[in-house]
């Protein structure tokens, strides 16, 4: 029983009991255990193959053994007697994100394509640790992207106050500056400690001749062996990931000019005045419709172009750039010059990477969405803010990959919706940071004719959801975090991001004054690009007088979805997982 406090002088009292296993939970055990009171190893192993997919499960009693010991915080002493389960037992871990999770674990996917064929783990100004235009420059949000995962790092380097050696910050704004070298050895510490698979670092060279020699002997001192080499200046063809392995690249532009720092000069604005998102857990992100319509609006916008960014007004040509330096380049860069349709030819002879701004993939893709996709089908391309997000915040990824595009750069020391859709699309291949483009973005028609991202499709596979209940929230919240009045009363918002077709939201019924809600509803989801769907949950408490609080979110790729019953942790509004909160849920494929 729990007590709140009401109107100074009077006390509301809720009584609260464990929520019993939903009515599908009973009957799985019931069908499984052939009417018994507990369910054998060999019965449990039958469950596991028929019911959620895993045939593949070896130790079965051992998993048993992990389960019961999980429930009941003790060893399982297998000397004595074989695991049986009871319903409670039974439930118990189906309810356990650590024995049940919603995803496969490993890297599952063929890694020995070439890396245009894979969508890649992508960090924006990697370096930054808040805001575009007043936040401190470290390592601290490099090595936590590494440790999550990211698999392209970006550094912009430009000359210290001194000229004499080179820092890092986003240069013509008030951002304080992290020393190279720093950044340099922090990625030689975490770059494989979450994938063994190659890390990229995306170089915006601001820098004379004698200090990118520098540059070229700190990054050969510092990798070593680590460091790839490219065979030629212009490879026909780029190598696979899994020859890659653990082995560091180098990208950016082949070095002509050198760009000068701008003096930041004081003005009356006030830094502090950037603001985040008014919302905890960030705006709603914009479908692909919106984006495209959004595009010719935003021509006005700062450029933010990342290595290729380089202004003809403040150029000076400078002698040629150190050999060492221009051998360390594996990924040639450039961005548009002309037409779009000039920048998008695809060579033959070479592969490069080319870089476009957000508004100017809206506008490719409005009228060369073929081109785009041929392009990526050998060459990368990256996309990165527009150069008015000040505050971090991000756009609709799937703009990018649905058009082939590998490198969707993100900053990745936000947060928010689309920062949650980055994150849960890497969930896939055992999240190594390297995903497989589906086929149909790499294969050519015998007119060379290409996927249609504005064709009207089938639908190709149907995906339906249940949601149980939820639990966890009493352990990690204090009882009056959601209300002072009274338990809190949950609903869970469940959809798709993908295509537009595909691309919904709907949610549960709000349970009240529950801190273990049962819904127990269903939601069907039809699906015409499974291959790029990513299944979001949210989880709120309904406030009838104020804005609704948040209680967790979770995006998983639907493409790795494991099929039956299955425990979905929750994670904050950045992104961290909650020690105990968590979903039942059913997945299933039609």
């Amino acid at each position: 029983m729990e007590s709140y406090k009401c109107c100074l002088c009077f006390t509301r009292k809720f009584v609260w009991s464990e929520a019993q296993p939903p009515a599908d939970v009973r009957a799985a055990f019931d069908a499984h255990s052939e009417g018994w009171t507990q369910m054998t190893a060999d019965q449990f192993r039958r469950f596991l193959a028929e019911a959620q997919g895993d045939a593949a499960v070896a130790d079965v009693e051992r998993v048993m053994e992990q389960a019961l010991e999980l429930r009941h915080r003790q060893l399982f002493h297998r000397k004595h007697f074989k695991p049986v389960f009871t319903l409670d037992d039974f439930h118990h871990y189906l309810f356990s994100e650590e024995l049940n999770p919603p995803l496969r674990s490993q890297v599952h996917q063929d890694m020995t394509a070439p890396l245009s064929h894979y969508y890649i783990y992508t960090g924006h100004n990697s370096y930054l640790t808040g805001n575009q235009l007043s936040s401190d420059c470290s390592d601290v949000p490099i090595i936590k992207a590494l440790q999550n995962g990211v698999r392209v790092i970006e550094l912009d380097m430009w000359p210290n106050a001194t000229k004499d050696n080179i820092d890092i910050l986003h240069g013509r704004t008030l951002t304080s500056p992290v020393e190279l070298i720093k950044c340099l050895r922090s990625i030689k510490e975490y770059a494989f400690s979450a994938s063994p698979y190659p890390v990229i670092i995306t170089l915006e060279d601001h820098l004379t001749p004698d200090l990118q020699a520098k540059v070229a002997e700190m990054v050969i001192e510092t990798f070593g062996d680590m460091l790839y080499y490219p065979d030629s200046e212009s490879p026909k063809e780029f190598l696979s990931p899994e020859a890659l392995k653990k082995r560091i690249i180098i990208s950016t532009k082949p070095p002509k000019e050198y760009l000068e720092a701008k003096n930041v000069k004081e003005n009356d604005g006030d830094t502090k005045k950037v603001q985040e998102s008014n919302e905890a857990w960030g705006m709603e992100v914009p479908d692909l419709q919106t984006e495209l319509e959004c595009s010719d609006k935003d021509e006005d916008a700062v450029d933010d172009g990342g290595d290729d960014d380089v202004d003809d007004d403040d150029q000076k040509v400078r002698q040629s750039s150190p050999l060492e330096y221009k051998r360390l380049i594996t990924i040639r860069a450039g961005k548009p010059k002309g037409h779009i349709t000039e920048a998008l030819k695809v060579d033959q002879e070479k592969v490069r990477r080319l870089s476009l701004s957000e508004q100017e993939l809206a506008k490719a893709a409005a009228s060369y969405g073929a081109d785009l996709i041929r392009f990526t089908q050998r060459n990368l391309l990256r996309i990165y803010p527009k150069g008015t997000r000040f505050t971090s915040s991000n756009y609709n990824p799937f703009v990018g990959w649905i058009h082939g595009a590998q490198m969707v750069a993100f900053n990745m020391q936000g947060h928010g919706r689309s920062l949650w859709l980055m994150h849960g699309f890497y969930k896939a291949n055992g999240g190594c940071g390297y995903v497989k483009k589906p086929d149909f973005l790499l294969s050519t028609g015998s007119n060379n004719e290409v996927f249609d991202p504005k064709a009207i499709l089938p639908v190709k596979k149907t995906l339906k959801v249940k949601v149980y209940m939820g639990d966890g929230w009493r352990m990690d919240f204090k009882k009056t975090h959601f209300d002072p009045y009274s338990p809190p009363d949950f609903y869970t918002r469940v959809g798709i991001a993908g295509v537009p077709a595909d691309t919904t939201m709907k949610k549960t019924k709000a349970i009240e004054d529950n801190w273990m809600p049962a819904w127990d509803e269903e939601f069907v989801f039809p699906l015409t690009v499974p291959e790029l769907a990513v299944l979001r949950i949210e989880v709120h408490e309904y406030d009838m007088s104020e804005k609704d609080d948040f209680a967790g979110q979770n995006c998983l790729p639907v493409s790795e979805l494991k099929p039956g019953i299955r425990a979905v942790p929750l994670l904050d509004h950045k992104g961290m997982k909650f020690k105990s909160v968590k979903l039942l849920m059913r997945f299933e494929f039609a």
